[in-house]
C-alpha cells in the first residue's frame, strides 16, 4: 500500500517530528510513504533523514494563534492548494492520504475527498478541527480540548504525540562531558532545562531569568532558537547556559533533574517518557492555555511566569512523587507512534 503524507509547517519543528514519527511507523508496517510539504518549506529534518518530498501549497493560518484575518487569507490560498494536492494524489495513485496538523490536515482532507481516497488526519488546532471531521476520521492530539473527553463521535479518536523510538535512550555521561566544557556549568549542582520548543519565546526567557536572579544553586540550561533576534539580548549568559540547537538533546534529557516548559508540544511528552518531572509555565505562547498538567496528572506542576520560582522549588520538594507519576505514563507514550500507524491503516483500509 502507498500513502501520501501532507505535512504542515517548514519541515524542521514539532510538526515535522510528529510527521516523521508517523511516517517511520507506517513504513515499519509495510506502507510506502510519499511526502508533501509547502513549496517554501526547507524541510531540513526530512533532508537529514534522507527523504525527498513533493512541493505543493499548504496554507497556514497560525495554528492556535490564528486570527480571523489569517484564517481568511489561508482560506483563499486553500482553494488552489486543494486542487494541487488532488492532482498529486491522482498522479501518485496512492491508496490513502494522511494529514499532519493545521493546514496539512485540511489540504489532505479536502484533496482526498476530491480524489475519492480515504484519509485520516492528526488534528489539534481550532481550524483543522472545524474542517477535517466533516470529511474524514481525525485523531485528536493533546492540545485540543476534546482530548479530555471520554466519549467521542465515531469519526474522532484521540492519542498522544508519536515519539522517536530512541527518545529515552540517552546517555547522561555524554551530556555531562559536553557541559563540563562550559565554564558556567557546575557538576555539583542540580540541573534545570528551560525550553519552549524549537522556538524560544520571550516568556520562557523571562521565567529562566527570574529564577537565575532568585537563586544560583542550580545549573540553568536553555535550548531553542529565539523567536526574534533581539531576544538573544535578554539571555544573561553569565547566569544561564544557552545551548541553542544541539544534536545531543536525548543525552541532555538523561542528565537533567527537572524541565521547565510551556504547556504544549512534543517536548512535554518526550520528557515524561524519560521520567523527568516537569513544571509547565502557562500562557507563554500567545496567551494559550492547554491544561497539559491535567492530562499527565501527578507528573507536572503548573505555574504562571510570576509564580514559577516557587513552583520550581515545590517540584524539587515533591520530586519522588512527580518522577513516579511520570513513570506511569512512560511506556504508553513510547508505544504511541505504532498505535497511531495501526489506527490509520485500519481506518483507511475499511
Amino acid at each position: 500500500m502507498k500513502a501520501l503524507v501532507v505535512i504542515t509547517g517548514r519541515g524542521l519543528g514539532g510538526d515535522a517530528v510528529i510527521a516523521y514519527n508517523v511516517i517511520s511507523a507506517l513504513e515499519s508496517k509495510g506502507i510506502q510513504c510519499e511526502l508533501a510539504l509547502d513549496e517554501s518549506a526547507p524541510g531540513i529534518l526530512f533532508k537529514k533523514k534522507g527523504y525527498d518530498w513533493h512541493k505543493i501549497s499548504i496554507p497556514q493560518a497560525g495554528g492556535h494563534a490564528a486570527t480571523k484575518l489569517t484564517s481568511v487569507k489561508a482560506a483563499f490560498r486553500m482553494l488552489t492548494a486543494t486542487f494541487k494536492v488532488r492532482s498529486l494524489i491522482n498522479k501518485l495513485n496512492v491508496d490513502f492520504v494522511v494529514g499532519i496538523i493545521g493546514g496539512g490536515s485540511i489540504v489532505a482532507s479536502v484533496g482526498a475527498k476530491l480524489s475519492r481516497k480515504p484519509c485520516t488526519c492528526l488534528c489539534c488546532t481550532p481550524l483543522d478541527m472545524k474542517v477535517c471531521p466533516k470529511l474524514n476520521h481525525c485523531i485528536i492530539l493533546p492540545e485540543y480540548y476534546l482530548f479530555r473527553e471520554n466519549n467521542l463521535p465515531e469519526n474522532l479518536s484521540k492519542d498522544y504525540y508519536p515519539l522517536n523510538d530512541d527518545v529515552n535512550s540517552g546517555n547522561g555521561e555524554i551530556a555531562l562531558e559536553n557541559l563540563k566544557k562550559i565554564p558556567l556549568f557546575d557538576e555539583n549542582k542540580k540541573t534545570i532545562l528551560f525550553s519552549s520548543g524549537s522556538s524560544l519565546f520571550k516568556g520562557m526567557i523571562e521565567t529562566a531569568s527570574n529564577f537565575a536572579d532568585f537563586t544560583d544553586e542550580y545549573n540553568l540550561i536553555m535550548v531553542g532558537h529565539p523567536m526574534h533576534d533581539e531576544y538573544m539580548d535578554l539571555i544573561d549568559q553569565s547566569k544561564i547556559i544557552y545551548l541553542g540547537f544541539i544534536d545531543w538533546l536525548k543525552h541532555l534529557y538523561d542528565f537533567i533533574d527537572l524541565a521547565v516548559l510551556t504547556d504544549d508540544g512534543v517536548m512535554v511528552e518526550e520528557l515524561i517518557a524519560c521520567k523527568i518531572p516537569i513544571v509547565t509555565v502557562t500562557k507563554i505562547k500567545w496567551g494559550r492555555y492547554h491544561n497539559i498538567a491535567g492530562i499527565f496528572e501527578g507528573a507536572i506542576l503548573e505555574s504562571s511566569i510570576e509564580d514559577a520560582n516557587d513552583t520550581i522549588l515545590e517540584a524539587f520538594e515533591n520530586y519522588d512523587s512527580l518522577k513516579s507519576s511520570a513513570n506511569n505514563f512512560s511506556e504508553d507514550l513510547l508505544a504511541t507512534k505504532y498505535r497511531i500507524a495501526e489506527k490509520i491503516i485500519y481506518i483507511c483500509g475499511k
